[in-house]
């Protein structure tokens, strides 16, 4: 008997003669796998040119979903926000459904974007890239998707529905989530709603999504998570991934910070209850992502995913960016 799968990898040899047809390229094309997933990613390329393929994992995101994540990039694009793009198929088509052995799967074409990613990179591309968010805020600023919303609720309680799978109800990594997931609930209940902008978010920025080319101009990508919410969540995400990847040096990572919110208040002025609240949804945003990689166990994270690294994870870093924001914003305690 033919046995049922839950998640599969695409040949990248039929995709590439798949994508060659459906959007007449050349015949001289190459198809490789970049990235698998809680989506796959696959680079298409010729002599010429390269594109980026996403093959959505089966029921992860719908067909409207995907739809409003298009629209929202084209919106970016047309307003010159240097993002990578959908590209239409010979049909006028965006998004190609494959006909996998689990199910239907979603896949979207999108441009490349110039450059590479770079783990570390100077304080003056820090500033650029918060220009950049900040000129993305201004276009998405009060706007909405038929996309997920992104609460306390969403952030907090759902994710750590999740984690608890995982880690156990008894351990002290739990407590410490538990007592801060409450206090960090109270805290956006009572904040001031009507000095917080609302919109559009990306909620991913960072190094993992970002390719800087020579003339260090950034281009955004994989929007996968784009949502509605308080703008500043992505600013919050921001720095939250950056304090990690200068394994909180203080010397390292402020001047970076500095630049980064500079560069975004020459755009768009941050209220002082936004500024408040960033190292507190840096928090609520570990729990978030925590949570996506626990549900997404089956065909992600279950290559490292245990009791034991959550353990880590929380112990090593989320208490490590609680305590800090707690230092640097005692008006939250």
């Amino acid at each position: 008997m033919h046995f049922p799968v839950s998640n599969s990898n695409l040949s990248a040899k039929h995709l590439a003669r798949f994508v060659q047809e459906t959007y007449a390229l050349d015949k001289d094309i190459s198809c490789s796998l970049i990235r698998a997933g809680i989506n796959d990613t696959y680079l298409i390329q010729d002599d010429k040119h390269r594109y980026v393929f996403r093959v959505y994992s089966l029921n992860w995101r719908t067909k409207t979903e995907i739809e409003e994540e298009i629209s929202l990039l084209n919106l970016l694009k047309e307003n010159k926000i240097s993002i990578s793009y959908p590209i239409r198929d010979k049909n006028n088509n965006y998004i190609q459904i494959l006909n996998a052995p689990e199910g239907d799967r979603f896949a979207v074409l999108f441009s490349y974007a110039d450059g590479k990613k770079i783990y570390n990179y100077p304080e003056e591309t820090h500033f650029r890239i918060g220009q950049l968010m900040a000129n993305m805020h201004q276009l998405t600023h009060n706007r909405t998707l038929q996309r997920t919303s992104y609460t306390p609720e969403v952030l907090l309680v759902d994710s750590l529905t999740e984690i608890a799978k995982f880690l156990g109800a008894d351990t002290e990594e739990m407590r410490f989530l538990q007592s801060t997931q409450s206090y960090l609930l109270k805290e956006l209940a009572q904040a001031d709603v009507n000095a917080i902008r609302k919109g559009i978010i990306h909620l991913d920025i960072w190094f993992d999504n970002l390719n800087i080319n020579e003339k260090e101009e950034v281009t955004i990508f994989d929007f996968d998570f784009c949502g509605n919410g308080w703008l500043c969540l992505d600013t919050a995400y921001y720095l939250m991934q950056l304090a990690q990847t200068e394994r909180y040096d203080e010397k390292l990572y402020k001047p970076k910070t500095q630049q980064f919110l500079a560069g975004y208040e020459s755009i768009c002025p941050l209220s002082a209850e936004e500024k408040r609240l960033l190292p507190l949804l840096g928090v609520c945003l570990y729990y978030f992502y925590l949570g996506i990689q626990c549900r997404r166990y089956d065909n992600w994270s279950n290559s490292f995913l245990s009791e034991d690294y959550l353990k880590r994870f929380v112990n090593g870093i989320v208490k490590r960016y609680f305590e800090l924001g707690q230092v640097q914003n005692p008006k939250s305690k």
